[in-house]
């Protein structure tokens, strides 16, 4: 007899489910050894970036076969919301997508369709020949998959913000994820994140999420950005990437040995 499976919760269901904010991890590296290890960091939930590290379909497998022995919830962020790259990354088996630069409802509206299978959608059926139904071990996984997928699409523009109460109308959107860098660039303030303009949008497209009843995820790896985040209502933060924290602490540890001063006094001391 075949194996029967049930496919891990969504994260739409982690986020129902939670009475406090979900804490994520960024896995940039591209390795699944490296996206094991911050999934056992005891974090909510992981995001793989397909958009801004060097990530593919083959990648992106492996690193979700990495994690799958751990409680973590793999937030998967396609390059940009192209119905086929969002329908390989589906069948593949990622539960829980990211959509960048949505800037509309007109724009939200499509993705969801690219997300589901008709006559609901345009996604192709190929479920029997793919992961994300186990080659057809989940049983009844075509009528029901909407319930297996979350969707979540990036508010990161000042457009976005303006538009962000219909794009959270728009029905299969799960949630919203801020991304105040590139917010920031288009409101003509690139590399400013904390300028007190990027501050309030990213605080009035957060509230408007908790009127609308749906949940609002942010970046923020400055712990006090991240606090005051929580505080108005985010629930779910993306606190650290895998690739910054390699690169800070390894300069962390260089600048203690390798300090001039340091090489001065040892060098004294070995006469």
């Amino acid at each position: 007899m075949p194996l029967r499976m049930n496919l891990p919760e969504t994260l739409r269901d982690r986020l129902a489910s939670a009475d406090r904010a979900l804490i994520g991890l960024w896995a940039s590296a591209s390795s699944p050894v490296t996206a094991e290890i911050v999934a056992g960091s005891g974090c909510d939930w992981v995001l793989l970036d397909a958009e801004h590290s060097p990530n593919g379909l083959e990648s992106v497998l492996a690193q979700l076969h990495a994690m799958s022995g751990y409680p973590v919830a793999p937030l998967v962020r396609v390059p940009f919301g192209d119905t086929v790259l969002i329908k390989q990354f589906l069948d593949l088996g990622a539960q829980n997508l990211l959509v960048p630069m949505v800037d509309s409802a007109e724009q939200a509206e499509q993705i969801v369709r690219a997300v589901r299978y008709p006559p609901r959608g345009v996604r192709g059926v190929g479920s029997a020949l793919a992961r994300s139904a186990r080659w057809n071990r989940v049983d009844g996984y075509l009528g029901r998959a909407d319930e297996t997928i979350s969707l979540t699409v990036q508010i990161e523009s000042a457009a976005a913000v303006a538009d962000a109460e219909r794009i959270l109308a728009v029905d299969g959107v799960d949630a919203i994820f801020i991304g105040p860098s590139d917010l920031a660039a288009s409101m003509g303030l690139l590399g400013q994140q904390n300028h007190p303009d990027v501050v309030a949008a990213v605080l009035t497209t957060i509230e408007c999420a908790v009127a609308a009843g749906k949940p609002a995820g942010v970046n923020a790896f400055v712990p006090e950005d991240a606090e005051r985040y929580i505080a108005a209502g985010a629930s779910f933060v993306a606190v650290g990437a895998d690739v910054a924290i390699l690169a800070r602490q390894t300069e962390a540890l260089v600048a203690r040995f390798a300090a001039p001063e340091r090489g001065t006094r040892d060098a004294r001391a070995s006469y």
